[in-house]
């Protein structure tokens, strides 16, 4: 069995991680979009795209999932597995990220072709984030899925997005047997909408993502009275609340939350507030 980490090894954003678990039987964990300026750059994945098998998805975090289309494009055309709710979630978040990738290069051609340069191309397209969502395959928690002779794997609620999970990869190889568990994202406890994360009993191996392991979590201010005192001050003087929300699992907290402040009548001279 040999690792090879592409992404998020010295970093935050981007993580990749292949495996060949037999002689030229490869698989991923994750195939995620680096996100922001960094100054260490992925390594490009050592093999072609067409001899991947299988890749494992944690969760639907664009720096998790955010080059599947990229890796079709390339070539690969083998079996994704995730929850059915990270595979809903990507069928809205890689057709979103690909539109981004089209517009962006559109504009940079036109800019480009302005000063005599050449046209920009982008990574993937709406037809390869459309054409990619074909491969996946819907898993449930806590059931073990035999993939391949000497390969299974099982999905663990890792707390973190509505579908994440810790993947626990069992292996068979030279007669021996080797249980690895992947991370992915760990989630905080007591979050709205989604459950703690769930225990996984044994492993001979764990990769697990350190993001925040060097800080502590402060207690948070309860956010539904926070928002509402918000909400009631900027309406009083007729003004409208704009929260930039840059993560899908922060924007589903706050339509929650919304929804929670109506349903307790919290604004009763605003109850029809409009959400967007």
């Amino acid at each position: 069995m040999k690792i090879t980490f592409l992404g998020a090894a010295h970093q935050v954003t981007g993580s990749r991680t292949l495996v060949e678990w037999k002689k030229d039987h490869f698989f991923l964990i994750d195939y995620g979009m680096e996100q922001g300026e960094n100054e260490l750059e992925q390594a490009e994945l050592p093999i072609s795209a067409s001899a991947v098998k299988y890749v494992f998805l944690t969760h639907a975090h664009i720096d998790h999932s955010g080059m599947l289309p990229f890796l079709y494009r390339q070539g690969f055309r083998g079996a994704i597995y995730a929850t059915g709710e990270t595979t809903s979630l990507c069928s809205i978040m890689l057709a979103d990220s690909a539109q981004i990738q089209e517009t962006d290069a559109a504009y940079e051609t036109k800019k480009n072709l302005r000063h005599g340069g050449s046209e920009v191309l982008p990574q993937y397209t709406m037809e390869d984030a459309s054409a990619v969502m074909k491969l996946f395959r819907s898993c449930q928690y806590g059931q073990i899925y035999m993939i391949d002779e000497g390969l299974s794997v099982r999905f663990t609620d890792a707390g973190h997005l509505l579908g994440s999970a810790f993947i626990e990869v069992f292996m068979e190889e030279g007669g021996e047997q080797r249980k690895m568990v992947f991370s992915g994202d760990v989630g905080n406890l007591n979050q709205p909408i989604i459950q703690d994360p769930q225990l996984v009993d044994e492993a001979d191996y764990v990769l697990i993502e350190s993001t925040y392991g060097t800080r502590l979590h402060e207690a948070a201010r309860p956010p539904v009275p926070m928002l509402t005192e918000i909400l009631q001050r900027t309406f009083d003087r007729g003004g409208t609340v704009i929260i930039p929300s840059f993560a899908v699992g922060r924007t589903q907290e706050l339509l929650y939350y919304f929804r929670e402040i109506k349903q307790n009548h919290l604004l009763p001279d605003y109850e029809s507030f409009p959400v967007y």
